[in-house]
């Protein structure tokens, strides 16, 4: 597929955010929809037309990776098209997507570019779409090459590609911007290891996934039990969240010496670690979500049954557009984010309470403002390096995506998804992306990616469950 359009644009030079997702694989996410009320041929001629005019607004996408002689990597919009499969799964009901506790296996074969890592986009397209056809719907996954663009990017784009689907008409209701303008835009170069980037984390070992949904009143309960200063921590020190789902437990006390927790590379990529134990300071109101991730902190240190000395680290990834000054456009094309870790020895994770854990998350995302955002650039200048994605040490869960994103504006006609899914890309053991929940009103989905081990610790875990 070709844009409608031939592209007048220049190349773009990737940025300090951009570059170091060359060793990661392309996102991968799409929609569950119902069937529509045409023939599915005509649903992949309408998808191809929608898709050429969507990326007649989105250039660098329609184009490939270049790297010129000084060593920077650009996109050069040159028009050579994108990919559009038509697939057939039509044995599948939409229902044995979505009623079983796990994930599916078979929903990682709806999504193309299969752990394909975005250097490729040098020979591969920037962008592939799959359609597959289910018995009684349809499923539309998309890989976008992650050195070209952030969920933001992502979901700006397949917004496009669906409001053109549903409307007929080539526009954009939040045009992206395209400008490098900013202290992203760098002369440092990165150096490409021999035989290209791969990803740092172990493709083929065994991993659990799941979706749990929480309900706009239960993260409102838990925002409210985090934000409580007189009781939310007891004498002791402890806190039993599970008075939020109405249910009672009774966790062991596990008391800890105190760590010096000296930051590895993998804990100093993007940012200097915050947390760990000290004089409590006052915070800002801790939000739902800061509150959602503590809770998830604490269950998954739990069920990984790690030592109380073990440092944990809990990495979640913020979008610098309205943190650096001047701000960038909000839809600012490519990536704009950084990566915020925040340590405590597994511990006092558990023996603390809620908000404890909840408020160094908060401290960790509020300090990183304009000038946190210019040290990690130049932090990066003076060592360029690809992004070291994985949980090396076991103790690591990585925060991706945002329940804030539009996935589900994406109605290409016929009615909103059903459900939001993800392919095999960039998983691994504590690898959590947050979606928002179809029912809105800021309800939760959150897809879990887990040990087998630590999974079943989990859903057994009564302050989570």
């Amino acid at each position: 597929v070709y844009p409608s359009q031939n592209s007048a644009m220049d190349d773009l030079k990737l940025s300090v955010s951009d570059l170091p997702m060359l060793s990661c694989h392309y996102i991968q996410k799409g929609v569950l929809l119902p069937r529509p009320p045409f023939p599915i041929q005509s649903l992949v001629s309408l998808l191809k037309l929608s898709l050429s005019c969507a990326l007649s607004l989105f250039p660098p996408l329609a184009g490939r990776l270049s790297t010129d002689s000084s060593g920077h990597v650009l996109i050069s919009c040159n028009d050579e098209g994108v990919d559009l499969i038509h697939a057939s799964a039509v044995d599948i009901l939409v229902a044995d997507l979505l009623s079983p506790s796990r994930v599916p296996e078979r929903v990682k074969s709806f999504f193309p570019m299969d752990r394909t890592v975005s250097y490729r986009g040098h020979w591969e397209p920037i962008v592939t779409v799959q359609v597959t056809e289910l018995r009684d719907g349809v499923f539309i996954g998309c890989a976008v090459n992650h050195a070209v663009v952030d969920g933001t990017s992502f979901w700006n784009f397949f917004n496009t590609f669906a409001e053109i689907s549903r409307i007929g008409e080539r526009r954009s209701s939040k045009a992206p911007d395209f400008r490098r303008e900013s202290v992203l835009i760098s002369d440092a170069a990165l150096k490409i290891p021999e035989g290209g980037p791969r990803v740092t984390f172990n493709e083929e070992e065994p991993l659990s996934e799941r979706i749990f949904s929480f309900s706009r009143e239960a993260i409102s309960r838990l925002k409210s039990k985090a934000n409580d200063k007189k009781s939310s921590e007891s004498d002791d020190g402890n806190f039993n969240a599970a008075e939020i789902m109405g249910k009672q437990m009774h966790d062991a006390h596990v008391t800890s010496s105190d760590v010096k927790l000296r930051p590895s590379f993998l804990e100093s990529w993007f940012a200097k670690p915050r947390g760990g134990t000290g004089t409590r300071v006052e915070t800002a109101e801790i939000s739902s979500f800061q509150a959602l991730c503590a809770l998830l902190w604490r269950s998954v240190t739990r069920a990984r049954k790690l030592h109380s000395s073990k440092t944990t680290t809990f990495r979640m990834a913020v979008n610098c557009r309205h943190r650096l000054e001047p701000r960038l456009d909000a839809h600012y094309f490519g990536n704009a984010i950084q990566s915020i870790p925040t340590l405590a020895a597994a511990g006092e994770v558990l023996s603390r309470d809620l908000r404890w854990c909840a408020e160094r998350l908060n401290r960790s995302v509020a300090a990183h403002g304009d000038a946190a955002v210019r040290e990690a650039v130049k932090d990066w200048e003076r060592e360029p390096r690809l992004f070291p994605l994985g949980n090396a040490d076991g103790a690591s869960i990585t925060m991706g995506s945002s329940p804030r994103f539009p996935m589900y504006e994406n109605d290409f006609g016929w009615g909103r998804p059903v459900a939001i899914r993800s392919g095999k890309a960039n998983k691994f053991d504590g690898k959590i992306s947050a979606f928002p929940g179809r029912e809105g009103g800021g309800s939760v989905d959150l897809e879990v990616v887990l040990a087998p081990e630590t999974m079943d610790g989990i859903e057994r875990d009564a302050e989570f469950m």
